[in-house]
């Protein structure tokens, strides 16, 4: 797509990406409900459920709370789940643990992401977290043992807080009988909802001021556009709305108009 709507808008960077810094969040009320109850989570040592629908901003808000953990006082270890086995799990905590040994036995490896899990905290002083992002994809046999790697000294020490993040099927599998020993552990729950009209508004502005441009660029229809092609979730907005200044840009209109947006909705799904 051409890249020329930054300079006929004077954007200074691209404003709708997914690369946004921590500091730049917008700070919604969902947002920090997320990062309260992740704060509550991680100090118990217990575990905390995120979810959403698809582009609801579950990362986004996971990795707000997480950024504000101090490094100097937190290990934080994020993995990105997949349909993989226990055993596909704990080599991808090995991995962000820094344990390179090759092992077959998922006892060997429990054992050693718990032995180092122990060392940060005993010898290290350090406060470990662990995050898993979409965590709905794991299979039902993984959450049936997930809990194990939690228990430390006979199940006596919270050294591993825990923070599951996915889509709404993630509250169904965990309602498993087989899963219940992990969803016992279960403190907080937060679930973000599709955003009202007026919270649009805003985040859109936020992100445009963020990217150099302190008034809006969209009229109301096409924020009403974008608000409803969207669904209120804030991935597909910030799809609909690069796309309808592209859009806009490209017919040499100063303000992005309902036209442009669905314009832009063609290119998406």
């Amino acid at each position: 797509m051409n890249e020329n709507y930054r300079s006929f808008f004077g954007l200074k960077k691209e404003p709708f990406g997914t690369d946004i810094a921590i500091k730049d969040i917008l700070q919604t009320e969902q947002l920090v409900d997320v990062k309260t109850r992740f704060d509550y989570v991680t100090r118990l040592g217990a575990v905390g459920l995120v979810t959403g629908e698809v582009g609801s901003g579950k990362s986004t808000a996971v990795r707000y709370a997480q950024g504000h953990l101090h490094p100097s006082e937190y290990k934080s270890i994020y993995i990105t789940a997949s349909s993989g086995s226990i055993m596909e799990f704990y080599r991808q905590m090995l991995s962000e643990l820094s344990i390179h040994r090759n092992s077959n036995s998922k006892t060997i490896m429990c054992r050693l992401i718990k032995k180092e899990i122990t060392d940060l905290v005993l010898d290290k002083k350090l406060k470990v977290v662990l995050v898993v992002d979409e965590a709905s994809l794991m299979r039902l046999e993984v959450f049936a043992e997930l809990h194990t790697i939690c228990q430390f000294e006979k199940d006596s020490k919270p050294y591993l807080p825990m923070i599951l993040a996915g889509q709404n099927n993630l509250v169904d599998k965990l309602s498993y009988r087989s899963s219940q020993p992990l969803a016992s552990r279960i403190v907080a729950r937060s679930h973000l909802q599709a955003t009202t009209l007026d919270a649009m508004n805003t985040y859109l502005e936020h992100r445009l001021a963020i990217a150099g441009v302190e008034h809006n660029l969209f009229d109301q229809p096409a924020l009403t556009a974008i608000h409803q092609g969207s669904g209120g979730l804030f991935r597909k907005a910030n799809h609909l709305a690069r796309g309808a200044l592209i859009a806009a840009a490209a017919s040499n209109k100063s303000m992005v108009n309902a036209e442009h947006v669905q314009l832009a909705a063609t290119e998406i799904f």
